[in-house]
């Protein structure tokens, strides 16, 4: 019988239920900005989820784009993730090892944009796994290949020249994830920029602000709502997300499809591009 899904956001209750599923694919998505002096992949080979394989975002992009991981063609994603031993049909459960699960929120994101919806971040992630004492492993998964179909939706992105279009239309609200102070521009971002600050008109939603530190679950519905009503967003309106370079505001996206709001676009380029163009424009706070 066919595992379903509970929703976007799966506990590790159900998860341990369901390991043994043959339907049920599990990803270690785990990303560590070069700053940390780690990455993902090591990280997984020191120990990892019982079955999961390791999902690089870095890898699979666009790696024709100078830009950090950038979405790929749908060919190159599909084959990629066949190659993880992801099959069309597949459950797919995602999760890092980053408090608030912003890498697995990508990974989410981009199998969505790919037409593929079967697909859940586990929530508290490995941090919370591992704090339950579940079960992990050490050893590698060498994971048959799959055959896994993609197809691309264009409603799910927004490039640069969209941005530039939106500042003068406004049609689409735009929240940054990014903390205060980067939104702020009085702290460097972490990715090489000429230009501090934000995209003119958007607003601050800090993507920590959505996550319980105690678990790193997401928090409640309820709670969720206040949080976009504090920032003065209007759910029954069009919405586009960015942040440094397309990940942490995944979470945002990720809370927005819980609280109904399914159509929300990526900026994908993030501050990474607006902030080394030389012809976009920038707002302090």
């Amino acid at each position: 019988m066919s595992t379903a899904l509970p929703g976007p956001l799966v506990s590790t209750e159900w998860l341990a239920e369901h390991l043994s599923d043959p339907d049920v694919k599990i990803l270690d998505c785990t990303w560590l900005h070069e700053s940390t002096n780690m990455d993902g992949r090591t990280q997984y080979r020191g120990r990892h989820l019982p079955g999961a394989v390791h999902f690089d975002i870095d890898h699979v992009a666009d790696k024709s784009n100078p830009l950090p991981h950038m979405l790929p063609p749908a060919a190159e994603f599909a084959k990629k993730v066949g190659l993880l031993g992801v099959a069309t049909g597949n459950k797919v459960v995602l999760y890092d090892r980053l408090c608030g699960g912003s890498a697995a929120a990508r990974v989410w994101w981009m199998f969505r944009t790919f037409g593929y919806d079967d697909v859940a971040v586990l929530d508290g992630g490995f941090g919370k796994w591992t704090k339950e004492k579940r079960e992990t492993e050490m050893s590698p998964v060498r994971p048959e290949p799959k055959t896994f179909s993609a197809t691309f939706n264009p409603q799910m992105v927004r490039s640069l020249s969209q941005m530039i279009a939106n500042l003068s239309g406004g049609s689409e609200q735009v929240i940054d994830a990014r903390g205060p102070a980067k939104f702020s521009g009085s702290q460097d971002d972490v990715f090489p920029v000429k230009k501090k600050g934000h995209i003119p008109g958007s607003v601050n939603l800090p993507w920590g602000d959505l996550i319980l530190e105690e678990t790193g679950e997401m928090i409640a519905p309820d709670a969720l709502a206040a949080r976009f009503a504090g920032a003065g967003i209007d759910l029954s309106r069009p919405i586009v997300t960015t942040c440094a370079s397309g990940t942490i505001s995944c979470v945002v996206l990720l809370a927005l499809f819980i609280l109904g709001h399914k159509d929300a676009a990526l900026y994908d380029g993030s501050w990474a591009e607006w902030g080394l163009a030389d012809d976009t424009p920038s707002a302090a706070a």
